[in-house]
């Protein structure tokens, strides 16, 4: 698809029927929020720099406890970081201490969003925590 001269890459998603969610997961029109997830021990950690790998992400949340994973996802075409991850705490008591103490602070310049991860139903639909504008701000951007 073409759009003033830039070709777009499109994909359809459509929207998952409400009454075929479970009742046990609180979806928004945004997919999920930070309380639709129980606390765990691993972080969804949105807002990253191109520039955090991870071993910087690991130095940013080390101080709270031991991180036992940290994954952070990389486009399959050019290599580049899609701006979020994963940080896995060894302990659950960890994961909270540090979403509350880093959740809003800056991370090489950007603010982080984190919240506790979903897990993901194999098969099912990945779900990104959207953390930022609401459903109104974004569709201004596409009138």
């Amino acid at each position: 698809m073409m759009k003033n001269g830039i070709e777009l890459l499109v994909r359809r998603v459509s929207a998952i029927p409400q009454h075929s969610i479970s009742s046990s997961f609180h979806f928004l029109p945004q997919f999920c929020t930070s309380s639709s997830a129980s606390p765990s021990s691993k972080l969804f950690i949105g807002g990253l720099s191109w520039s955090v790998d991870e071993q910087s992400l690991k130095d940013a949340f080390s101080s709270f406890g031991e991180v036992a994973e940290v994954r952070i996802a990389y486009d399959k075409g050019s290599g580049r970081s899609r701006g979020f991850g994963f940080v896995d705490f060894a302990e659950e008591g960890d994961a909270l201490s540090a979403k509350d103490a880093m959740d809003g602070k800056g991370l090489l310049g950007r603010p982080l969003r984190i919240s506790f991860a979903l897990e993901r139903v194999r098969g099912g639909p990945v779900v990104v925590p959207r953390l930022g504008k609401s459903k109104r701000e974004r569709e201004r951007v596409f009138k």
